[in-house]
């Protein structure tokens, strides 16, 4: 479980929620029409512009913005660095046995002790990764979509109250709800997009980052022990993936 995703979407909601119940009666913050106009409304809108199956697909996609546990950059380095030692020793054949957890990763070794050309490993590998990355993306592309239409739904909800407030100002028992639909949506529309959808997309957006970084440190360290270059060297050029601040660390260790 990611710790900051889930303190920021309790607290988030939390702080909201806590802003109601302080200020009065929580009852009147509940409006049914607002919940159909706003929710109803975004996520019907929202699947116009994607295919079923990449709009359903969004909501399981959203459990890698809590639920996700990245590489580290520095165990895949000193993967590389051991798969190069062997290779160097006993030939890249060897690295048919060499166990790893990243499919990703084996699958790599897997072509390079075949005996594949350099290109066609960098050609695979390179498309898998551009492959993937676009399908990671298609969750992002769906919450960012809820989150660009929330708002506007919102403002429709706030139209539609402000018509029906009007269209009965002789009755002032009929301006209350029809105000009430008039605001909520909007708030409704608001916190939508800015607690939950564009949060969760900017974080699928935040966690492709980290899998193309870790999967390009994998395939430059494969291309690396298949051109035959020294172990220590293979480490010291996928350094430069670390954060400044952790290369030195990693060199004392090294």
């Amino acid at each position: 479980m990611d710790l900051a995703t889930l303190i920021g979407f309790i607290g988030a909601l939390g702080v909201i929620a806590a802003a109601i119940f302080i200020g009065g009666s929580p009852a009147i913050f509940l409006n049914l029409p607002s919940m159909l106009i706003v929710l109803a409304g975004t996520l019907l809108a929202v699947l116009i512009k994607f295919p079923l199956g990449q709009f359903l697909g969004a909501f399981k996609a959203a459990g890698r913005a809590f639920r996700y546990r990245s590489e580290s950059p520095q165990g895949l380095i000193d993967q590389t660095v051991e798969l190069a030692q062997v290779a160097r020793k006993e030939g890249l054949l060897a690295l048919e046995g060499y166990e790893v957890a990243n499919p990703f990763f084996r699958q790599g070794i897997q072509l390079i002790a075949d005996g594949h050309e350099s290109e066609l490993v960098k050609k695979v590998l390179g498309q898998e990764i551009d492959l993937t990355m676009a399908r990671d993306e298609q969750g992002e592309q769906v919450f960012r979509a809820i989150g660009d239409v929330a708002p506007a739904m919102g403002m429709i909800g706030t139209l539609i109250g402000l018509v029906q407030m009007l269209s009965n100002m002789a009755d002032p028992k009929q301006i209350g709800p029809a105000m009430a639909v008039a605001l909520l949506t909007t708030l409704y529309g608001a916190v939508l997009a800015n607690s939950v959808a564009i949060p969760i997309a900017d974080k699928l957006a935040n966690r492709n980052g980290e899998e193309r970084l870790n999967r390009t440190l994998i395939l430059e360290g494969l291309l690396s022990i298949q051109e035959g270059l020294n172990p220590r060297v293979i480490g010291e050029l996928l350094k430069t993936y670390l954060p400044v601040k952790q290369r030195a660390p990693a060199e004392e260790a090294a």
